[in-house]
Formats: structure tokens, sequence, C-alpha cells
């Protein structure tokens, strides 16, 4: 008897791109690695795309972290990886709209 799982194909986890230099420059806003990746990999808000910023495309989006940290995130991808260009706390004008679109109040 078929199963729902039967056309199922796992999808390969996502890999991230981490060295000193963003490492160091998350840190500098108080983020870690760790937290960046659950805004990314949670679900964010989209809060834009730039095709050529500093000649990459780059994405950025607004998301929680697992400790309730609403951040910024920026991200680019390099190869199969993704790369957090940086992370910061977001400020209170976006957390709320987050919040809000979250609750479905800006429907």
């Amino acid at each position: 008897m078929p199963t729902p799982f039967d056309d199922f194909t796992p999808v390969p986890p996502v890999a991230f791109d981490w060295d000193e230099h963003n490492i160091g420059h998350i840190a500098k806003h108080d983020v870690k690695p760790e937290e960046a990746e659950q805004v990314i990999l949670g679900d964010p808000l989209d809060f834009g795309f730039d095709p050529d910023a500093n000649g990459e495309e780059r994405w950025t989006y607004i998301g929680e972290s697992n400790q309730g940290r609403i951040l910024v995130g920026v991200m680019t991808l390099r190869g199969e990886k993704i790369r957090v260009v940086t992370s910061f706390d977001a400020e209170r004008q976006d957390k709320l709209l987050y919040l809000e679109m979250k609750a479905g109040w800006n429907d």
C-alpha cells in the first residue's frame, strides 16, 4: 500500500559560510552565528533584495532567534552556501512591523 512518503525526497542540509570576518562582524552587534542561522532558517520576513550590493546579490530578512531576539540578517550566496554578511538587533519600528506581520494584523 502506498504511503505519503513514497515520493519524499529529503532536503539537503543548508550549509553556511562562516569565517573570522563575518563571525567577528556580527559579534560587534552581540549576535552569535547560531542566532543568525536561526533567523534565516526560521520563518523570516523578506525585507529586501539588492541585486548589486558590492558586486554580489544580497537579501535582507527580519526574523526571530530561538532566544526570542528579533534580528535583521543580510545574506548572500557563495556557491552552495549561505554567507551571513551582517546581523543585528532590529530597530523598534521594524520589530513592531515584524510582530504585526507575524500576528496577521498587516494582511
